[in-house]
Order: C-alpha cells, then sequence, then structure tokens
C-alpha cells in the first residue's frame, strides 16, 4: 500500500499524536471561541507557508481575520449573504481552478449560522466542499464552535471529515482530544491529551478522564441541541413573544430579521412584511413549513394579500375561503441535490458554456429518479395525513417568482395531485410532482429566461407551495365553480368608455389552468370591471362562438386531470350553475327540434348573468384595487370563486404579484389629420402595452386567406420560416411589426401561426389579424403566461379586426417595400405567396402610435 504524503501542523507533539497530517485531509477543530483556532492555523501557517507551496485563505466570517497580511498567502473573500448556492459555487470555482495539492485556511463554519440562519446547510456545504477538496489531494483546515451547531450538522461533519480533534480548556489547562482520525490509530489516539509546554499527554487514568469530562459537562444532553439551530430562533421569538418580553421596537426587529431568513430579499416586497405582518404572522407561517429556507414569491404574495385585505377591513374575512397551505422550504430543494449526489453535475451546468443544455437535461432526468431522506420523508408523510385525500396542487414558488421585477410566468411546472389512494401511492405521487417541478428550474425555457432577464449567475432558490385545490365533488370529477386571474390595472381596453383603473379579470369555468393557458379552440371570458357586459368581440356576429365549450378538471376515480365538453357535464346533471353563469341557445334547440333531434338544453356560458346579477365585478375591482394601493403598484392576481348554498360566495384567493406593465399609461396624440391613402391601418381597442409612439422599420406578414389555404405541414414551415426571419433582428436597432391570422403561439395551426415564443421575441409589436370567413380569430390572452411573456419582452399587442366597420386595413399599398424571403423559400411558391416582409429605409419614416386615452392606434406614412 502506498505511503500517504504527511505534512506538519506546525506542532511537533502534535504531529506525534495524530500521526501527522496526510496530503487529502480535511482537518476540523471544535473550539470554544476564534483565538484557540487562530492558534493553530498560525503554527501550520508558519510551518508550511512558503514560496513552494500555495496556500489560500477563504475569508467570509465576521470574526476577525485568522491572517492579516502574508506574502505567500492569497485571501479569497467570499460574500455568504448571497446564499448557499453562490457560496458554494464560488469556492468550488476557485478549488477547480487552483487544482491539487493546495492548502486552504477556512473562517469558522459555525459563524454561517448569521447568515443563512440554519445548521442543515452548513452540513450541506461540508458535504458537497469536503470530498472535492480531498479529491485534489489538498489539506483543508475548518472550525466550528463548540455547542453551537445541532448534533445532526456536528455528525454530519463528523461523518465527512478526516480529522476533527476536541480542543478545550479546564483548570486553566489546554487539551486536546482527537476525536476522528481517518486511517490511522495509536492506542493512547483517542485519549484526552493534557498540553505540558511543548508536549501533549494522553490523560490514561480512568478517573482523570472521568473527571475532566464531569467538569466540562460533555454528556450533559442538551436537548436544544436536537433541534436545528433555524428551529432555535423560531422557538426563541415565540417564547420571547408568548412572555410579553418585547416592546414594539424589539418585535419590529424580530420581524424583520426572520423574514429576510425565510421570507424574501426583495426590498419592496420586505416594505410590505414589515408594514402588515406581526410576529404572530411570521411564527404561524413557519408552523406549516417543512425544512428550512426561503419559502418562495409565490407564497409570500399569497400570505400578504389576504393580510392586507383583512386587515383593510373586516368583511373580507366573510368573502375570502381559509387557506391551509404547507410551505417547502428551498433547503430542501439542494438537501435533494446534494442527497442523491447530484451537486457536482449541477456545477458542471452552471459551469458549462457550449453544453449547458446538455448537461441540463442530464441533470433533469437525475433528479426525476432522486430519493427524499428519511426526516423530509416522514415530514410529507404527516403532511398528507393532515389533507387526506383531498386534492392538492404543488406549485413552483421561487425566491425569484413573484416580486418586483421578473414573474417568471409559466417557466416552472404547478402540479396538481389528485391525491387518491393509499398513503404510500399518494406519497409516490406527490414525490413525483416535487421532482417535476425541481427538474423545470432546468428547462430550456426557463434557463433562457433566466438568461435573458441576466439572471443565470443568480442563485434561484426554488421552495413550493403547497395548497389544497379550491372546489368541490361533482359526480367523479373535482373542481372550483369559477377560476380566474384578475389585473388592477387594465392595460386592454377595447372601448373607450372603459377606464383602465378598473382592472380587468379573465373568467373560466372549472380549473384555472384555463385562465393562465392560452386555450386551443376556446376562449376565457374577458370583463372589464367598469364595464363588464362589454365584450371585446363587439360587432363581431355570433359572441356564443367567444365562450368557453370545455372545462379543466380532476376525475377523481380516474386519479388524473383531464378536459372535458362543458355540454357532456351538463347531459350528467351535474351542477354547473348554468342559470347564474350561462346562457341558454334558445336559437339551436329550435333548429335541433326543426330536424327532429331529440330535445336537450344547450348554454353558452358567457357568464353575463353573473356579473348582471351580483356584485362580482365591484367586489373584484375593490378587491384588486386595495391591494393596488397597500402594494404602491397595479398587481395581478390569481383566484377561485365557489358558490355557497345561501347563494353568497367565498373566493379564494391563490396567488398575489407587482403587475408587469410596458408602455406609457400618458397620452400620446393620434394624428387625426393621415389621409386615408396614407394610412396602413388603424383600429379602435383591442391593444396591450400602453400608449406608444414608434418608427416601424420592418413588418412581416402572414397573409391570412393564403395561410387557410396551407397544408399543416405547410402552416408549421411558414412558422419556422419566421423563426428564422426573427433571429435576423436586432431588436435594439430595427422595430420590427409582425402580423398574421388567429393565434400566434397556437398548438393547433387551424387557429393560428404555431410559433414558440423564441421564434419571435425579437419582434417589437405583435399583431393578429381576425376574420370570420378563414376561422382564424384572435385570443383577448391578456392574463395568460403568453401575455406575461409579451409584457416582460417588452413586446406591443394588437388586435385587428378588418370586418369592423372602424377599422382601416390597407397593407396592400406596403408592395412596393418588399424584401426577398431567405433563400430556402424560393423555389416554395406557397411561402412566397403566404409570407411577406416589407423593409422601410431611412428615408421611409413609417409610424406606429397608440393611445390608451383615446383607445386608438394608427400604423400611417406621414404626410411629406
Amino acid at each position: 500500500m502506498e505511503q500517504p504524503q504527511t505534512i506538519s501542523t506546525g506542532f511537533p507533539s502534535l504531529d506525534d499524536v495524530i500521526q501527522f497530517l496526510w496530503m487529502g485531509d480535511n482537518v476540523v477543530f471544535q473550539v470554544k471561541d476564534i483565538e484557540v483556532y487562530q492558534r493553530f492555523v498560525q503554527g501550520f501557517i508558519h510551518k508550511n507557508a512558503g514560496p513552494h507551496r500555495k496556500m489560500i485563505y477563504i475569508r467570509f466570517a465576521q470574526h476577525p481575520p485568522l491572517i492579516t497580511c502574508h506574502e505567500h498567502i492569497e485571501l479569497f473573500p467570499v460574500n455568504a449573504e448571497r446564499g448557499f448556492e453562490e457560496f458554494c459555487t464560488q469556492i468550488h470555482e476557485k478549488i477547480t481552478l487552483e487544482g491539487r495539492d493546495v492548502f486552504y485556511i477556512f473562517d469558522c463554519l459555525s459563524e454561517l449560522l448569521d447568515r443563512w440562519a440554519t445548521d442543515t446547510m452548513i452540513g450541506n456545504f461540508f458535504k458537497v466542499t469536503c470530498p472535492y477538496l480531498f479529491e485534489l489531494n489538498t489539506i483543508a483546515y475548518f472550525a466550528t464552535y463548540k455547542n453551537r451547531n445541532s448534533f445532526h450538522t456536528t455528525a454530519v461533519i463528523r461523518d465527512t471529515t478526516q480529522v476533527l480533534i476536541d480542543i478545550f480548556e479546564a483548570e486553566g489547562q489546554t487539551y486536546i482530544h482527537p476525536i476522528k482520525m481517518w486511517k490511522r490509530y495509536t492506542p493512547t489516539l483517542f485519549f484526552p491529551h493534557i498540553e505540558e509546554g511543548d508536549a501533549f499527554l494522553p490523560v490514561t487514568s480512568s478517573a482523570e478522564v472521568a473527571f475532566l469530562n464531569a467538569q466540562l459537562g460533555e454528556y450533559d444532553d442538551n436537548p436544544e441541541r436536537d433541534l436545528d439551530y433555524w428551529d432555535r430562533l423560531f422557538l426563541k421569538a415565540g417564547q420571547l413573544l408568548a412572555a410579553k418580553a418585547l416592546t414594539h421596537s424589539e418585535e419590529k426587529n424580530h420581524i424583520r430579521h426572520l423574514a429576510r431568513i425565510f421570507l424574501s430579499r426583495d426590498e419592496g416586497i420586505l416594505q410590505l412584511i414589515d408594514e402588515h405582518f406581526s410576529l404572530q404572522d411570521i411564527l404561524s407561517i413557519k408552523s406549516r413549513l417543512i425544512g428550512s429556507g426561503f419559502i418562495g414569491g409565490k407564497s409570500v404574495g399569497m400570505l400578504l394579500a389576504r393580510k392586507i385585505l383583512v386587515q383593510d377591513s373586516d368583511d373580507w374575512r366573510k368573502i375570502l375561503e381559509p387557506h391551509d397551505s404547507f410551505y417547502i422550504g428551498s433547503d430542501v430543494f439542494y438537501s435533494y441535490l446534494i442527497d442523491n449526489n447530484l451537486w457536482q453535475l449541477k456545477m458542471e451546468q452552471r459551469r458549462a458554456k457550449v453544453d449547458a443544455l446538455a448537461k441540463a437535461a442530464q441533470l433533469q432526468e437525475k433528479i426525476l429518479k432522486g430519493q427524499f431522506n428519511d426526516f423530509i420523508r416522514n415530514k410529507f408523510l404527516r403532511m398528507l395525513e393532515y389533507f387526506g385525500q383531498s386534492p392538492i396542487i404543488v406549485r413552483s414558488s421561487s425566491l425569484l417568482e413573484d416580486g418586483f421585477g421578473n414573474a417568471f410566468p409559466g417557466k416552472y411546472e404547478s402540479v396538481f395531485c389528485i391525491n387518491q389512494g393509499t398513503l404510500e401511492e399518494r406519497y409516490h405521487m406527490f414525490t413525483q410532482a416535487i421532482r417535476e417541478i425541481y427538474a423545470s428550474t432546468l428547462s430550456e425555457e426557463a434557463l433562457a429566461y433566466r438568461e435573458k432577464h441576466n439572471l443565470s449567475d443568480t442563485e434561484e432558490q426554488m421552495a413550493l407551495l403547497v395548497q389544497r385545490v379550491s372546489g368541490s365533488n361533482k359526480g367523479e370529477y373535482f373542481f372550483p365553480d369559477l377560476a380566474g386571474v384578475g389585473f388592477s390595472y387594465n392595460t386592454y381596453v377595447w372601448d373607450n368608455r372603459i377606464d383602465p383603473q378598473a382592472g380587468m379579470i379573465r373568467l373560466v369555468l372549472g380549473l384555472g389552468t384555463r385562465a393562465v393557458d392560452r386555450l386551443e379552440g376556446d376562449y376565457a371570458r374577458i370583463a372589464a370591471l367598469d364595464r363588464p357586459l362589454s365584450v371585446p368581440y363587439d360587432g363581431l356576429e355570433n359572441f356564443k362562438a367567444f365562450t368557453q365549450s370545455k372545462i379543466d378538471v380532476l376525475n377523481i376515480r380516474a386519479n388524473s386531470q383531464e378536459t372535458v365538453s362543458i355540454q357532456d357535464l351538463l347531459q350528467k346533471s351535474l351542477e354547473l350553475y348554468q342559470t347564474q353563469f350561462a346562457e341558454r341557445d334558445w336559437a339551436t334547440e329550435q333548429r335541433l327540434r326543426d330536424l327532429g333531434r331529440a330535445p336537450q338544453e344547450l348554454w353558452f356560458f358567457t357568464f353575463n348573468p353573473l356579473f348582471a346579477n351580483t356584485n362580482i365585478a365591484q367586489i373584484f375591482s375593490k378587491l384588486m384595487k386595495t391591494l393596488e394601493n397597500a402594494y404602491r403598484h397595479p398587481v395581478d392576481i390569481e383566484f377561485t370563486l365557489n358558490l355557497r348554498r345561501n347563494g353568497d360566495y367565498f373566493i379564494n384567493l391563490l396567488q398575489c404579484r407587482p403587475l408587469q406593465i410596458r408602455g406609457s399609461k400618458h397620452q400620446v396624440h393620434v394624428p387625426e389629420e393621415i389621409p386615408l391613402s396614407h394610412t396602413i391601418f388603424k383600429g379602435v381597442g383591442n391593444f396591450m402595452g400602453g400608449s406608444l409612439s414608434t418608427r416601424v422599420h420592418k413588418i412581416i406578414f402572414v397573409e391570412p386567406l393564403a395561410y387557410s389555404n396551407l397544408t399543416q405541414s405547410q402552416k408549421y414551415e411558414v412558422a419556422r420560416t419566421i423563426g428564422k426571419l426573427n433571429r435576423q433582428i436586432d431588436k435594439e436597432s430595427t422595430t420590427t411589426l409582425l402580423l398574421g391570422p388567429g393565434r400566434w403561439g397556437s398548438r393547433l395551426p387551424a387557429l393560428g401561426v404555431p410559433v414558440s415564443f423564441a421564434e419571435i421575441n425579437r419582434i417589437s409589436l405583435l399583431g393578429e389579424i381576425g376574420y370570420q370567413q378563414t376561422g382564424f380569430l384572435p385570443d383577448v390572452s391578456f392574463g395568460t403566461h403568453f401575455f406575461q411573456d409579451l409584457v416582460e419582452s417588452g413586446i406591443f399587442y394588437l388586435a385587428l379586426f378588418p370586418e369592423k366597420k372602424e377599422t382601416v386595413y390597407q397593407l396592400e399599398s406596403l408592395e412596393n417595400y418588399t424584401e426577398p424571403l431567405p433563400e430556402e423559400c424560393f423555389d416554395k411558391p406557397y411561402l412566397q405567396k403566404t409570407l411577406q416582409v416589407y423593409g422601410f429605409p431611412a428615408e421611409i419614416n413609417l409610424q406606429f402610435v397608440s393611445d390608451v386615452a383615446s383607445q386608438r392606434f394608427l400604423l400611417f406614412l406621414p404626410i411629406q
């Protein structure tokens, strides 16, 4: 067997006791104070530092520096305030850069408790760092404060390190006690050793050892150390609150401290927490937290909104459906990766430049196969026992979601658990849902979003929100009566009598998935809350064609999420409250009778009776305005609504976040004097993006009638060609308008051009053209994840209805500005006929203007 390379500690007698340090050793000292650790660090430096050996001091703690200045030691500062992942990543990258045979001195690990407030993550840091240091044949010095860390974390450090030495004092004398010496043994090695002069002598007498331990109280078990420092922190706050021992100022300080370690880092959100949460609120949230770490933006937004409302008026308590959510802390995500030996792969994925997506896919696959440790497993089982067989939803709630900045709309998964079967079966489904959400942090779409918003190097702590699904059993199905999204400021106004400040909602029957996703072949109801009976399709015939015909439900019997026909549910006599939500289709019923068909009731769900006969519109407008006033910023919400037997209703507020708004709310002058010959198109209403005045450099146009005559494969080819044109656009210098039939991004080519968002992300203005004769009709997607993508990418949206009398539509006047299509389109006449590109040289100042106040938009060539 090859003999290890030995290194001196700088204390010859200590070298004799422990048989020297070996290359690869991680060395941990348990000390009472930093001065004791510093003494052993200085001895090691004095013996080993020099030009022949690279030595690095990793500085991160608040205690006095272990090394002030040394010509042969490199100082490497790391900011632990930026969180576990960033801290580990910086150190990992430094270790990787330096390579083999380097010596490291680390500050005291226990001081990380002041930054992270959790023992678990200190243990996790040690678990991911020390094996890597061992692999690189280094020697690394660490310290912990005696009796400061939990028993569990102390055990993790002991099990991971190669060398663990306890240093203590008794009756004015210093003792060392080797606790662990990997692959080393002598008959007296694991006895305490007393320092006498330059020697460390073993204390072998049973009486002396027992007397020594009695003095130190080493085996007086402190039950608090069975708890993580995290739990002790909240326990102490609870005890002080119960004893009424806190002044108002002291309670505020506790709130601010605890909020920063598990609620948010967003200064705007922290201010709202400070204004609205009590210490009891904080402790109540903690009581439903599994693990440690942040609960994430989605959870905080939901909790804040509810508290703001009940503080505003007790009346909201009568309307709001109570919640009993649980939160899975962000540290559970990191522990899951570490417990399943995936941290090294995560570091490789973060560093990767060329094959980042391939590394991400590899990591995703492994995440989906991992297991949770026994401690977390038992917590999950207790939570599932609490919910019983009620359906639940597991929702992403990352630290970066739903703050004053980026919304991450639909980038991470949320998964319904129908929650039927045995406890073990329900546990399997629940943990699989968690794995899917964890894996979604590495999806191509999520990574692209982070890169676009300069967040690739920002720590993304993934917490989870576990909510009871709002609704009730109806036959074999479970779903809420209504669900939707709401906006306190309505940037999509189709009628100049609508007040944008009143807000709007996007409403559906059943699960809210149909409110946040762009529907294929179906429509949600858009309602301006000051004029809820006005619809975006005024002036078009057959309004019922724009109503919801399918509903998303949970099938309790099949244990699955399904989309079913509303008419099928009505025929099963399920209670859909059609007399309160829908209108009878008398004309179609009569036609069926005339054809000799069996009579049946037909309804189309306009929700007009709901708005006409209840105060729903006023309530939602007031609710969102209350939240907007508290946030001092427009907000958007997600909600469900369930009717009660007495005719009242409950609103379940599921989510609240600052509304991302682009464009100006101020008036922009839309010129009246532009002659028809210079007007390319103009319309009234049906746009979102605020007031805007911009020059247009390029137009990409899909001709609706030609597109409708294409085969399905040819329609997909149109989408891919648009993607190629999109990649050629420099958005900073070229303002491009993309116009086409029906719904951009539809998965069904029969409804619109099936582009992905990445294929239109460099567009500045996006227009959907609606013709009833072609069957292509825009979807007023305000409130969907598609809408959020448009807003966050700064894309202005408009819908053009050439059949409306107030619309002017004259794109044929641009023929003189036609540009050639990409070369691969030359031998494809159907593309030449369907797709047109218009480019405008510097002397042609094509202008687009929109004005929120007058609800008009116009594309025109100025009069020379």
